[in-house]
């Protein structure tokens, strides 16, 4: 057995909304919605080889009816690896991002900081510190 890729699928309450904040912020672009207009129940996004879904709430509850009873935003983080990370930093600044963890070097070889997006789920951004 050999995994190929990971792909995280956020539940969210506006998947328009969080695809323009990951567009707008971390400069992702769409590849597909579902369906080719808003309102929305699926969207994906994607920069270099990171892409992300994003489902409706209301839409999964067929499927997944406990997704309905948890929080939007819950304890899962996602870890992008970057490069750029001071450019980054500032735009995220600008847009008046909610900062989680400010900029740091870390003791394994990372600078990083955390932010939260438009429904609340943390991301953590980081750049090889070089040696």
């Amino acid at each position: 057995m050999k995994f190929q890729k990971l792909t995280p699928n956020l539940v969210v309450r506006d998947v328009a909304a969080s695809m323009e904040f990951y567009q707008k912020v971390l400069g992702f672009k769409t590849t597909i919605t579902v369906p080719e207009q808003a309102p929305y129940v699926f969207g994906a996004v994607a920069n270099g080889n990171v892409e992300i879904f994003f489902n409706d709430q209301k839409a999964v509850l067929a499927e997944y009816p406990l997704l309905g009873s948890k929080p939007i935003g819950g304890s899962l983080t996602l870890f992008i690896e970057i490069e750029g990370i001071e450019e980054l930093f500032m735009k995220v600044q600008q847009h008046g991002v909610k900062i989680t963890m400010p900029m740091k070097d870390q003791f394994y070889g990372m600078r990083e900081f955390a932010m939260e997006d438009s429904e609340g789920w943390v991301i953590t951004l980081a750049e090889r510190l070089k040696k």
